[in-house]
Order: C-alpha cells, then structure tokens, then sequence
C-alpha cells in the first residue's frame, strides 16, 4: 500500500510496524537531475511533518518531509555514490529511508492520497 503526501513524498507500509519512504517520480521530475542526497543518522525519532533528509539537483535544493513519525532504521546507502537513483528509480531503487512505528498503519496513512487521487492532483505534462 503506497500512499503520497501533498508535499511529494511517498510512503510504503512494509510491515506492520516498518515502513520505506521516498520522494514520487513527480517531484524528481521537478527538480531535475538530483546530484546529492542527505540522509539523517539511523535511529534518529522524528515526528510526522519534520525535515529528514534534503536532495540537491542541478536546479534547486529541495527539503524532505516526513509523512508519519518514526525512527529511522535504514537508509538507502547507494545514494551516497548514485544519487541519480532518485531520478532513475524515484519510486522503486531510489528509496531514500525506512523506519518503524508504531500505531495502526492504515489509521497513520488515511490522510495521505492514494495513487489515483495524487496522479490527478499533480498530472505530468
């Protein structure tokens, strides 16, 4: 179950206590050729809302939200050498963190859209 945020980040429940989180291929889209990617440290707790990571591309920098609270148990290292996995595989390969939660998963996402309605939010030209 993949669910967006307003401010383009993804989130996938992969478990019922984990979850992986990335930017949409939209986003990538928008900010062009991604050279830099910054990850926070595993273990860091941050609540829904805050900043957890930023990503630098050749147009802009831009900050990265978390869509639920969470502590922070894996972030994706290939970035370091291959940030253009943002670009390549923004949904897929290009993840960016995973954390675990704690709460009902379905009730954390309900806020968040699900593919279609965030597709017709922000149509690609």
């Amino acid at each position: 179950m993949k669910r967006y945020a307003e401010s383009h980040e993804w989130i996938e429940i992969t478990s019922a206590t984990t979850a992986r989180i990335g930017i949409s291929d939209y986003a990538q889209s928008e900010l062009g050729d991604v050279v830099f990617v910054d990850l926070p440290e595993l273990d860091t707790q941050f609540d829904a809302g805050d900043e957890f990571a930023a990503v630098e591309s050749v147009k802009a920098a831009s900050e990265i939200y978390l869509p639920i609270a969470g502590t922070v148990i894996a972030v994706n290292e290939a970035l370091e050498d291959e940030p253009n996995m943002v670009n390549t595989s923004a949904e897929k390969d290009g993840w960016l963190i995973e954390i675990s939660f704690e709460g009902d998963a379905e009730q954390l996402v309900e806020a968040l859209m699900d593919e279609t309605a965030y597709s017709e939010a922000n149509p690609q030209s």
